[in-house]
């Protein structure tokens, strides 16, 4: 089975913690603190591997963490750390953040990276909180924590050209026939459910890859039989061959399935329908393909399309349809899904949220946000010059000032997350 999408569970390293150490020699008794920075905890990256050509890997590992930094030691010994962790996707995957749909990423290159989840900053040791007032501090940072989120991988199958038509057109035997790609071919709707890739070898070093795109019906831009499955496949050619029965065995009008089909590709996404298209006539070794060959050539070269009159069962016209493919590549840039965006990074810092919120609940002010786990994080309230620092760090952050706008009174209670605290001038 072709697995084409995923979900997973990525977690950078935490940071280890900072150190609380005094030096210690014989000739110096009383030494001043040198507790060293704990070590940053490994990222999380996403890394294409041209290798890979599927997401089933994924099926059965979803949960992926990176190492942790180690906390940090004496004599201003820096922990070590975490290793990063890289995740190897195949070409063209696209990677969207689970919970809010954003793409973190479009990857297609080989060797193209992404850091999907940073690993957490390393504490300072007590080393950093001496001053002249306090040359003893007896507390230091803990380590922050790695990102950790749910994220989609996406695969949008990577081909040059991609074959579109109705189902039993003929898109599976004209692929067997131009490559060393076996689909399974017979007589009934939907018979390829997921799309097969070939590689046409022209010879002198020319070839493209050709991928044989799930026969599409009236309705699929909404979703109906397979449409909204492998609509998306199309969406990375930067060719289509549109292959119509001529012969119209199956008793439909050959210049109405083509009508049909690039409206279903235009209804869900404009972008398709506007692609290079090669019309190919196929089934003209048949009887009844004479009485429309003409007036379907006509009326398709009227629209500005180069028809093509092929057989794919004896191999009648593939080769020149195939070199003229060829040709036109060469004129024609690499797609890109995700556009107007040089590069996708995902960022820590979100720029539409305040540093820090408050309001006011059964006369408890609470206060929440990014700015105010991260002070948490860093601070012991067992230890009192730690208490000492958490105070000064929420005066910076302006957070005492805008209790004081709200009227916040002596004795009033303040909750941040788990603590909550009286407050004093």
């Amino acid at each position: 089975m072709f697995i084409d999408r995923a979900k997973i569970y990525i977690k950078s390293g935490n940071g280890g913690d900072g150190a609380v150490s005094f030096r210690r020699e014989k000739y110096i008794p009383a030494g001043g603190p040198d507790g060293g920075d704990g070590g940053k905890g490994g990222d999380v990256i996403f890394m294409v591997d041209e290798s890979m050509r599927t997401l089933i890997d994924f099926k059965y590992k979803k949960h992926y963490v990176a190492e942790s930094g180690k906390n940090g030691s004496g004599s201003n010994c820096t922990g070590k750390y975490g290793k990063d962790l890289i995740i190897k996707v195949p070409p063209g995957t696209i990677i969207k953040d689970e919970k809010t749909g954003r793409v973190l990423a479009d990857l297609v290159k080989p060797g193209e990276c992404i850091v999907a989840a940073k690993g957490g900053k390393g504490g300072k040791g007590n080393q950093h909180f001496a001053t002249s007032s306090r040359q003893a501090p007896k507390f230091a940072q803990k380590g922050e924590p790695g990102e950790e989120r749910w994220v989609i991988l996406e695969l949008k199958l990577l081909a040059d050209v991609g074959l579109i038509g109705y189902p039993n057109v003929g898109k599976s035997t004209l692929l067997s026939v131009v490559t060393a790609a076996r689909p399974k071919i017979a007589d009934y709707p939907f018979t390829t459910l997921t799309p097969n890739l070939g590689v046409v070898d022209l010879g002198m070093g020319e070839s493209f890859v050709l991928a044989d795109i799930p026969g599409l019906i009236e309705g699929a831009h909404k979703g109906a039989g397979l449409g909204h499955e492998f609509l998306k496949h199309v969406e990375r050619t930067k060719l289509l061959i549109h292959l119509v029965d001529v012969a119209a065995i199956e008793g439909r009008d050959p210049i109405q399935d083509f009508e049909n089909i690039n409206r279903e590709l235009s209804q869900y996404n404009l972008k398709l329908a506007q692609k290079p298209q090669i019309v190919a006539a196929n089934k003209t070794d048949l009887p009844d393909a004479d009485n429309n060959l003409k007036t379907f050539t006509e009326y398709i070269e009227s629209k500005g399309y180069k028809v093509f009159p092929i057989s794919a069962a004896t191999g009648k016209g593939v080769r020149e349809l195939m070199l003229h493919a060829a040709e036109m590549l060469k004129n024609i840039p690499d797609t890109k899904v995700v556009e107007d965006e040089e590069e996708v990074v995902y960022e820590v810092s979100k720029d539409n949220e305040p540093p820090f919120t408050i309001r006011i609940e059964n006369g408890v002010y609470i206060v929440e946000g990014e700015t105010v786990k991260r002070i948490l994080r860093s601070v012991n309230f067992n230890n009192f010059e730690s208490l000492q620092y958490f105070q000064r760090a929420i005066k910076r952050a302006g957070i005492d000032d805008a209790l004081k706008n709200m009227g916040i009174k002596d004795g009033d209670t303040v909750r941040m997350y788990d603590w909550e605290f009286d407050y004093m001038e």
